[in-house]
């Protein structure tokens, strides 16, 4: 099966062609993170603005890749959500339009999901495994029996993990988004320097989750104790922030490993791009970690395809976007 697959949840505007749910026959990805900079964060508005101008050249380019023209589509899926609603609205309608006029079925998908299963884009994932989706909207823990067995077994209460980057990096007078900056600047830096809080909640039920708004207080404490900045204060405080912001996300997986006795982990989302994050884990012997490469780690269309394949879920023009995750459950474990 070929499947047209789109992607607009937040400011990246992507359409992918993808057979078989792994053969990867383009993938254009439209950034907006110029237009957002001066924003420090996605302006909504402005991002669905761009969705509108992007959608219709990154389709184009998409086919010009891939060789082939609508007449070779099977069907188009589309992210339903979460994200942005005006950002979503853009890429449902422009998939609702196209499955109309051209005859084609519409297949509905969830963008955590999809982040969730990415790593099988370029690795052969063996189930059951470990989730971990980290990003600037979502830090969420799963068990995955398989494509149609997913159990969210924790998240965050407060910031996302990726969120958290962008703050820090506002803090200390450095570029949106925080991610590849802080990464950067913490190859240079003393991780041991500052004593940054673990972003965790220890207890019971909740054990699994995440909590970065410690975190992210204390860096904010510790930047006007220092008062002026110098270089190397900027790059001790990023290598101190991100070991504190990763090591969380590793001891958590550790810990779900060690309760389930599932070895295999799989670790999505755009801060799985950090170079600190794929070197805890993959230097681990005692778990199989599988990561994207950096390509597939962001938002991109590519993996909408890959879920629209291995689980079907066809839409109808009637249905509506979402804008907080929904259709995973909740899963019991041992506390």
């Amino acid at each position: 099966m070929t499947i047209l697959a789109i992607e607009t949840s937040c400011d990246e505007t992507s359409v992918a062609i993808v057979r078989d749910g792994r053969k990867v026959l383009s993938n254009v990805v439209m950034s907006q993170v110029d237009f957002h900079k001066e924003f420090f964060g996605v302006l909504p508005e402005l991002a669905s603005r761009k969705h509108l101008e992007f959608i219709d050249i990154a389709i184009r380019k998409s086919f010009e890749e891939s060789g082939l023209t609508i007449k070779d589509i099977d069907s188009v899926a589309v992210t339903f959500g979460p994200g942005l609603v005006s950002s979503l609205l853009i890429g449902v309608n422009t998939a609702k339009t196209i499955s109309y006029f051209f005859d084609k079925p519409l297949l509905k998908v969830d963008h955590v999901e999809a982040h969730l299963f990415s790593p099988m884009l370029e690795n052969d994932v063996p189930f059951p495994f470990i989730g971990l989706v980290v990003s600037g909207g979502h830090t969420n823990l799963f068990i995955v029996n398989d494509f149609f067995d997913v159990k969210l077994v924790g998240y965050t209460v407060d910031d996302a993990v990726g969120e958290a980057f962008d703050k820090v990096s506002k803090m200390l007078g450095l570029t949106y988004p925080g991610g590849p900056v802080i990464d950067k600047l913490s190859k240079e830096g003393d991780e041991k320097r500052f004593q940054f809080p673990l972003g965790a909640i220890e207890k019971g039920y909740d054990k699994y989750n995440f909590s970065y708004s410690g975190l992210k207080t204390s860096v904010l404490y510790t930047v006007k104790k220092l008062g002026s900045l110098n270089e190397q204060d900027i790059k001790d405080i990023c290598a101190s922030f991100q070991k504190s912001a990763i090591d969380v996300l590793y001891l958590k997986v550790k810990r779900l490993v060690e309760e389930t006795g599932i070895k295999n982990v799989a670790i999505s989302g755009g801060v799985s791009a950090n170079s600190y994050l794929r070197k805890k884990f993959l230097s681990d012997n005692e778990i199989k970690t599988f990561i994207p490469s950096p390509k597939y780690c962001t938002d991109n269309a590519a993996m909408v395809g890959l879920i629209a394949h291995f689980k079907p879920i066809e839409a109808k023009l009637s249905d509506d976007v979402y804008p907080r995750m929904t259709g995973i459950v909740k899963g019991k474990r041992k506390v």
